[in-house]
């Protein structure tokens, strides 16, 4: 993955248990990310977990080249986060709104 000045982070959150977040990390590999890779602009993701008490907060992270882009994935309205009904069904929430930040440097770049 390769993130560029300009590119748009687009983020949001969710809470599952232990194993609804074990299903949804499969979910985003095996069956999102692949979609995600089919769609222009798109330049990549991350998916990150946090321990709760009893439960497990996961933040998924992509990366866009433009807001056009998240546009042709999203929707006219940007801001409505997507999460497919396979995901919903292992999450115990999530949010129902994404955020879209710029990215203004990458600190896993090499070189100086």
């Amino acid at each position: 993955m390769t993130v560029t000045e300009n590119t748009i982070a687009r983020t949001w959150s969710a809470t599952a248990t232990e194993a609804g977040a074990r299903e949804y990390h499969r979910y985003f590999t095996a069956t999102l990310l692949p979609q995600l890779r089919e769609q222009p602009g798109f330049g990549g993701g991350y998916l990150l977990s946090r321990d709760l008490d009893g439960a497990v907060e996961l933040t998924v992270h992509t990366f866009w080249e433009s807001r056009a882009a998240i546009r042709a994935f999203a929707g006219d309205d940007i801001t409505v986060s997507v999460v497919e009904p396979d995901a919903q069904a292992v999450l115990l929430d999530f949010d129902r709104t994404a955020s879209h930040r710029t990215v203004l440097a990458d600190g896993r770049a090499l070189g100086p």
